[in-house]
């Protein structure tokens, strides 16, 4: 009987690091004990003295960014912030947090529960990565040009593009509000003003604006990448979606709705 061959196994010959390194936050040890830190550093600065003078907005986007904003750069970031907080409660994320609590989930559990499904690609984290990547890609294109083989809207949600398209059925009055405020703000840039002008366009066919879009157009204007936007757009939503589902924990079984016998239907081949 022929002997099976065992598979060559070849080293790569590739190092790997004796410890990760970053480039976002430095800790100094304190003496005595090397495991612990006495002091830390964001990007240079020092934690204590960023908590005795600076907002919460503004050491965020010194994080992820490398530098302190400007004034008006943490002003945008902060009404961002607070205009994404809450997906609101018909929002599937919403649900899932709502759900999760009141189905006796573990309290630690009920949050990442919610975010995995706000990270999707309708009205998620995923739609904003790919709206962000339609706003650069079109920001020197007329925005009238865009729309030209748009249909109007229908039943439901539909879509134009990433970030632009109706919700059931209509355009959503909040995220255009939203992002008027936004667009008049000292701080904002090209990709809020041509979503503007691409919104306006669009409202004749019955869409417009999209939560997920204006996120988009408000990240790239702060100088945010595609490849941030996703995990963004979910810590802003955190605290709402958090709430919700913490509201819900504790309560019976009976104060969320149920599908009733007549439109609970089983297909069958």
């Amino acid at each position: 009987m022929a002997r099976s061959r065992e598979p060559s196994v070849k080293s790569r010959g590739e190092r790997f690091a004796e410890r990760p390194a970053t480039r976002l936050w430095l800790e100094r040890p304190a003496p005595g004990n090397p495991y612990l830190a006495e002091h830390c550093y964001c990007h240079g600065y020092e934690l204590d003295a960023l908590m005795a003078g600076r907002r919460f907005a503004e050491v965020f986007y010194l994080l992820f960014r490398g530098e302190l904003p400007h004034p008006a750069q943490a002003d945008l970031l902060e009404r961002l912030m607070i205009a994404l907080i809450n997906p609101g409660p018909r929002h599937a994320a919403t649900r899932a947090a709502m759900n999760a609590g009141i189905g006796r989930t573990r309290r630690p559990d009920i949050l990442p529960i919610a975010l995995a499904v706000q990270g999707g690609a309708h009205l998620g984290g995923e739609e904003v990565e790919s709206a962000m990547g339609f706003l650069a890609a079109n920001l020197a294109r007329p925005p009238a040009e865009t729309w030209q083989s748009a249909a109007p809207a229908g039943p439901g949600d539909r879509r134009a593009a990433p970030g632009f398209g109706s919700r059931f059925g209509g355009i959503d009055p909040m995220a255009a509000r939203l992002a008027g405020h936004l667009a008049a703000m000292p701080g904002a840039g090209p990709h809020l003003a041509w979503g503007q002008a691409a919104a306006a366009g669009l409202n004749p066919l019955g869409m417009g604006w999209l939560y997920p879009g204006v996120a988009a157009a408000a990240l790239l204007d702060l100088g945010f990448s595609r490849t941030q936007g996703a995990g963004l757009y979910q810590i802003f939503s955190a605290p709402g979606l958090l709430a919700h589902g913490l509201e819900m924990a504790g309560r019976p079984i009976t104060a969320m709705p149920f599908l009733d016998a007549e439109h609970y239907v089983i297909e069958r081949d």
